[in-house]
């Protein structure tokens, strides 16, 4: 079965490639150093460029960022969905996820396969756009091929939407980073 190929993958360190609810992915073990950078190399990304985590729960998302009482409440309103919340980062974290930064975006995913791919990791995985840095998003495999990621979990074509919406929050203060199709009021 592919998605437990999927799964093993993953756990040897290996880049794979899935669907999310806004465009085609690349995950790795955010705990295999070799793995992020491979990540980073395959998408040709300078690694003073965030990489944000995909996490089950908001219970598993509090053991690797901080989150206030708004970043809290929209975490409870919108997740699972396509809004990833950028909080303070916790000592949990691998030195290795955007060294020198001070906070980790963090989301917890609605599509299904993402989803199941997260929980039978069994922790954290990364999320970024299967594409080299800079150039559009991927909604089929054709258009991420040249990348050769060790696993593809091929959901077909996905419809084209917007990226995630990004907010970083912390305490009170709420700013916007990127603007997908969720709007937060």
């Amino acid at each position: 079965m592919d998605f437990l190929k999927a799964v093993q993958a993953l756990r040897e360190g290996k880049v794979v490639a899935h669907a999310t609810e806004t465009c085609y992915g690349l995950a790795v073990d955010i705990f295999s150093h070799d793995a992020v950078l491979r990540l980073y190399d395959m998408k040709k990304m300078d690694l003073d460029k965030p990489v944000s985590i995909l996490c089950t729960s908001l219970d598993e998302a509090k053991k690797y960022g901080e989150f206030s009482e708004k970043a809290l409440s929209l975490a409870e309103k919108y997740w699972p969905g396509p809004l990833t919340i950028v909080v303070s980062r916790k000592a949990a974290l691998p030195v290795w996820i955007n060294p020198g930064v001070s906070t980790i975006g963090i989301r917890v995913s609605s599509n299904e396969i993402t989803r199941e791919l997260v929980e039978g990791f069994g922790g954290p995985i990364t999320t970024t756009s299967a594409n080299i840095h800079g150039l559009p998003q991927a909604y089929s495999v054709d258009e991420f091929a040249e990348l050769k990621p060790d696993f593809i979990l091929d959901s077909g074509r996905i419809p084209p939407i917007s990226p995630s919406t990004i907010v970083e929050v912390i305490g009170d203060s709420l700013k916007i980073i990127r603007q997908g199709d969720l709007k937060i009021g």
